[in-house]
């Protein structure tokens, strides 16, 4: 086991380009296996509406993400600041403005290439299923990434 994953994160921060779908996603997901031992928040590098796929997907899985507001990694720090443990960037965009915030913030990055699913086309159903494809791949890597060093069970639920 690394020595940086045994480190016990105690907040994350997820980033993709818009805060609409990617990361939005991983905070909702994050939130339902580790709210109550690990702080989560998303944010994007630009702004963005709403994506309505995203809620569908979710609640699929019993997550509800209708609430959801997109805001950039400015509104984030305006409002709360950026002090995070993790920041898991998701798109190319975000990853390099994940590492141009570690020259102010001590935090480690790292870069989980993620599927836009926005860029699919086609019939409804392929469409979600790009969607379903992305969230699952995410379910997968937060509960790997997040319970590593957790003494919380909450991942087993």
């Amino acid at each position: 086991m690394e020595i940086a994953r045994a480190k016990r994160i105690q907040s994350v921060l997820f980033v993709c380009a818009m805060n609409a779908v990617r990361s939005p996603m991983a905070e909702a997901i994050a939130r339902h296996y580790f709210g109550k031992s690990i702080y989560v928040q998303s944010a994007g590098v630009r702004p963005s509406e709403p994506n309505g796929f995203i809620v569908s997907i979710l609640d699929e899985i019993g997550i509800d993400v209708s609430k959801h507001k997109p805001r950039t990694l400015g509104e984030l720090e305006e409002w709360e600041g950026l002090n995070f443990d993790l920041i898991i960037s998701l798109s190319p965009e975000a990853h390099h403005a994940a590492l141009e915030l570690t020259r102010t913030v001590a935090a480690e990055v790292e870069y989980w290439p993620t599927p836009d699913p926005t860029l699919v086309q086609g019939a409804r159903e392929q469409v979600l299923d790009a969607y379903r494809h992305v969230r699952d791949g995410l379910v997968s890597r937060i509960l790997d990434r997040l319970k590593v060093g957790s003494p919380s069970k909450q991942a087993d639920d």
